[in-house]
């Protein structure tokens, strides 16, 4: 075996999936290097990809050509959009996987990627010559060398679990820890700290009372994660349930709280704000009475279920008599309680945009690693990381998305610029310019710079050329056709929205809420013939159009904005001031700008510290 790359990259969970498959099939000589080539992709916690903002990343990784959405498609046993009753920037998809066939839809794209080999063994060092990446050492002392090593080793990096005072080390339940290579890394000078993120109880689906329980069935339409044309979903849709926790059950969790590790000092570590455990809701709402819980599949045919809203460090008998008082589960049995995990992390403020370490040249990291939650997050990282190890490795200008052209943006430059003092996941609130970062045009934004890099398919480009000219052609056509009220008038009454008074062009129409592209081309013979001549994705390209036509304002008012704030991100300043000396600004902005030395007069505008008059001040120096 040839142990020489261009890229190595260390961890198959869904960082390093993308990150590999990106590199490889841009080119690059490519190893992934894994604990478990059984676990590539495994989903560690919840089995569902998307969700509010998250389900958009997905759409992103896709249209750029990555693989997290035809994974999700394959395996999906239910999917929704989330937010249908809001505006279609907050429209997420989601979907219940089946988390076993999940792993093997990856490893077979994996082990059918050119280019790309999988080694399965631990690193345990790096190797690093005159500043720059060189290698890795592994466990085994197998000693393979690389251009460039992307780090997308998850919750494994010296990971310690806990139930009640019990704790025992590994990476996931089951799974061992990784040991020496967090040293490795900050032997060099990068900085680690600990973070905590917890898991659900498993359930035996034999034993519940789904009766005590509100069935929430997924949908069956024609929306999908990826871009590309989609057969029929593969499985049976299996649906979810809800329900509640009740006082009786507070009161035996709140009797194991000096036992709980988040609370009698045995955790440091910070866990998710948006998503805590069952003690931390009692604790931070303690006039509650109440508190959800969806009862997820793990699979199409598995009898195993998934508590989401029930994370639990606490003890696993203190966990089981809680969960019986609620009627659903008065017979529970249990396949494994849930637990904590803490783990290491890297300030991600030591990275540049393109996710390449400052102090280390060519070593990359992405995931986890960098303080986020997610398989979403981590996978769009990895993408990131991958496309710009391969320009690492063959040359180019780092590929970085704006913060208006995608989530995935907005994620990476809010790691660098802010960093993380707790686990980091992404919500629609996070992006300024939601209604130019939909999910239904994630491949009009993304899909012509994934073809450029070489990542994207020729096939996503024609899709994305054919879909662009049809959604072009029912455009041009309602901004041309014109209305009369003779024509109209009696089924805008019947509809209850108001008659013309005069004629109108088509699309002036379609923007009142009661008339869409559908409905309209009933009674529009000309207009239905346009409708009618889409063959392929028509509901698809319906949608797109419609949105394009009723929030033409919005988005075009949000393209001035964001158009003005790209022109701050055009003005360089990294390297050309000595912040330390310039004494016009905040002791606290010259501190923070030291730290981070942002590319841009725009990254350090968003830098938590540098104010309004700090930008100024580098406005003018600038000039000068």
């Amino acid at each position: 075996m040839d142990f020489n790359y261009d890229v190595i990259v260390i961890g198959g969970g869904h960082a390093g999936c993308e990150a590999a498959t990106a590199a490889a099939n841009m080119g690059s000589k490519t190893c992934l290097i894994t604990m478990d080539m059984n676990k590539v992709g495994q989903m560690s916690c919840n089995p569902a990809v998307g969700g509010i903002a998250k389900g958009q990343i997905v759409r992103e990784i896709d249209a750029l050509g990555g693989n997290m959405g035809i994974v999700t498609d394959k395996t999906s046993i239910q999917f929704r959009i989330l937010n249908r009753s809001k505006g279609p920037a907050m429209w997420s998809p989601r979907s219940q996987c089946d988390r076993n066939k999940f792993i093997w839809a990856w490893r077979e794209i994996l082990e059918n990627t050119p280019n790309l080999n999988i080694w399965q063994d631990t690193v345990r060092e790096l190797i690093v010559e005159n500043g720059a990446i060189a290698g890795v050492i592994t466990c085994w002392s197998v000693t393979l060398k690389a251009k460039c090593v992307i780090l997308t080793a998850g919750t494994f990096l010296n990971g310690l679990m806990h139930i009640g005072r019990n704790k025992f080390p590994g990476g996931r339940a089951a799974e061992p820890s990784s040991y020496k290579l967090t040293e490795s890394i900050n032997s060099y000078g990068i900085k680690s700290d600990r973070m905590k993120t917890g898991t659900p109880v498993r359930i035996d689906g034999r034993s519940v009372h789904f009766e005590e329980m509100e069935e929430q069935k997924g949908e069956d339409d024609f929306h999908h994660f990826s871009f590309i044309p989609q057969e029929k979903r593969q499985f049976v849709q299996r649906p979810c349930w809800t329900c509640f926790t009740n006082e009786k059950a507070h009161e035996i969790l709140r009797s194991g709280l000096e036992d709980s590790p988040l609370f009698n000092g045995q955790i440091k570590s910070i866990g998710p704000r948006y998503c805590p455990s069952i003690e931390t809701k009692l604790f931070t709402f303690p006039d509650k009475n109440q508190h959800q819980l969806f009862l997820e599949p793990e699979g199409s045919t598995t009898n195993e279920l998934y508590l989401n809203g029930f994370s639990s460090s606490l003890p696993m008998e203190i966990q089981i008599k809680a969960l019986k008082e609620i009627p659903a589960f008065k017979d529970l049995v249990v396949y494994r309680p849930g637990y904590a995990i803490e783990y290491d992390y890297f300030d991600p403020t030591q990275l540049k945009h393109n996710l390449e370490s400052k102090i280390i040249k060519n070593l990359f990291f992405a995931g986890q690693v960098n303080g986020t939650t997610g398989y979403e997050e981590a996978g769009g990282q990895g993408t990131i990381a991958g496309i710009n190890a391969h320009i690492n490795c063959h040359g180019g200008n780092p590929f970085i998305l704006g913060r208006d052209e995608a989530y995935i943006g907005v994620l990476i430059d809010d790691l660098v610029t802010k960093g993380v003092d707790e686990p980091y996941r992404m919500f629609t609130s996070r992006a300024e310019y939601r209604i130019l970062l939909r999910m239904d045009d994630a491949d009009v934004r993304l899909t012509p710079k994934g073809y450029a890099l070489g990542l994207a398919s020729k096939e996503r480009h024609l899709l994305l050329e054919s879909k662009a000219n049809e959604i072009n052609k029912i455009i041009d056509f309602t901004k041309n056709y014109s209305v009369k009220p003779t024509t109209i008038n009696s089924w805008l009454e019947s509809i209850g929205t108001s008659p013309l008074r005069h004629g109108c062009k088509l699309i002036d129409l379609i923007n009142r809420p009661q008339i869409n592209l559908m409905n309209i081309s009933e009674k529009v013979a000309e207009f239905n013939e346009i409708i009618s001549s889409i063959e392929d994705r028509k509901e698809e390209i319906i949608e797109a159009a419609e949105i394009k036509i009723k929030y033409q304002g919005y988005i075009e008012r949000e393209k001035i904005i964001a158009d003005k704030m790209v022109r701050l991100e055009n003005i360089k300043i990294k390297g050309k001031f000595d912040y330390g000396s310039i004494q016009s600004l905040s002791t606290e902005a010259r501190q923070k700008l030291i730290r981070i030395d942002p590319e841009t007069i725009a990254q350090a505008s968003r830098i938590p510290g540098v104010s309004p008059s700090d930008i100024n001040v580098l406005l003018v120096m600038v000039q000068q």
